[in-house]
């Protein structure tokens, strides 16, 4: 089969390379489609955690085929997984990106998705992602239906939007909130809709990109910053009567949009942070402490919220239209990294096997 194969910091070569084999109580996918994930860009790049520093251990492994961000048609499949999954050959089915290994301390409390192997399609050697006409899928991963009619480029949709559902649950958002989401990207563009469905009283999305806020307006946003024409701050300010916002998500993965975001907040507010960078950032901690008395949260990946994010794709409740601006073929991938590390001409580029 084709596949586009990670060799190492900018080593991303496309190859012909077996089918994967049908794995003991898994199955085979034939990809319809596969996201290109901003952290598939920072691997790419060479960002330190994916590739380690004098702190960490290089977590990718290669040669792997990319790609978590996936739809599939299953090709084959063991009647084990016909049973636990609900599935079966012909099913359409999105899968968890990652593959928790159920024995470490986190999956035994429950978290299974901060797995200490933590082991995400197309970053092992042992688990190949889908930028391929393949994937193979272990027995332990979490799989789920989706229906047929969505369009595959829309229904690859699923892990980012179930990841920007995911920071939105960890914000604990109240009815009277000010939001602001920085980035209009793929996850903040669905921190947008999550937060949309909430309920909170005003939803604020910032970015330099005035084409994507406009899909962020349409995607629930009450109010948009463009940060090229408007100081987000002073504007935010005028807003609040000088409060700031009660939540702040960071979705843009740039450096300067943390102590944008402690400028932003309110005394006790939230800040989110959900981005992968490139390089350490840095901030004034006074801020969090002594002058604001912040909360602080991260969030990883998207667990227990892939039902919910596969009932509102399917439900057309998001803009995917104008979210999803390119698909091209595997071949393209190279074009497709380029788009989504420029971000000006993209939101979502899904590739097409």
């Amino acid at each position: 089969m084709d596949a586009v194969v990670c060799h190492g910091p900018g080593d991303y070569r496309f190859e012909r390379i077996p089918i994967p084999a049908l794995p003991a109580g898994g199955a085979v996918l034939r990809v319809e489609a596969v996201g290109i994930c901003a952290s598939d860009v920072k691997c790419f790049q060479g960002a330190p955690m994916f590739w380690g520093d004098e702190s960490r251990a290089a977590y990718c492994e290669p040669p792997v085929v990319s790609g978590h961000e996936f739809i599939g048609i299953v090709e084959e499949i063991d009647a084990a997984a016909v049973s636990r999954w609900g599935v079966d050959v012909g099913s359409r089915v999105a899968v968890e990106q990652i593959v928790p290994c159920g024995t470490c301390l986190y999956c035994r409390r429950g978290s299974f998705w901060l797995c200490d192997p933590h082991r995400i399609f197309g970053f092992k050697t042992s688990l190949p992602g889908a930028m391929g006409q393949y994937v193979a899928i272990p027995s332990a991963a979490h799989v789920y239906q989706m229906a047929a009619d969505v369009r595959p480029a829309h229904a690859a949709f699923t892990e980012p939007l179930a990841c920007a559902l995911h920071a939105v649950d960890r914000a604990g958002l109240l009815a009277e909130d000010v939001v602001v989401v920085a980035g209009a990207g793929p996850i903040g563009l669905g921190m947008v809709a999550g937060a949309a469905r909430s309920g909170v009283r005003t939803i604020i999305a910032v970015d330099a990109n005035d084409k994507r806020l406009e899909v962020a307006s349409r995607a629930g946003a009450h109010l948009t910053i463009n940060i090229t024409t408007d100081d987000p701050v002073a504007r935010l300010a005028e807003l609040t009567d000088g409060y700031g916002c009660d939540v702040y998500f960071e979705a843009t993965g740039h450096p300067s949009a943390v102590p944008q975001g402690l400028q932003m907040l309110r005394k006790q507010g939230r800040f989110v942070e959900y981005s992968v960078f490139k390089e350490p950032v840095s901030a004034d901690w006074t801020i969090i402490g002594d002058s604001k008395e912040l909360t602080v949260l991260g969030a990883h990946l998207g667990p227990h919220r892939w039902p919910t994010a596969i009932d509102m794709i399917e439900r057309g409740q998001l803009p995917l239209d104008q979210i999803v601006t390119h698909e091209l073929p595997l071949t393209d991938y190279a074009h497709g990294l380029s788009l989504v590390a420029a971000g000006t001409e993209s939101i979502k580029v899904v590739l097409v096997p």
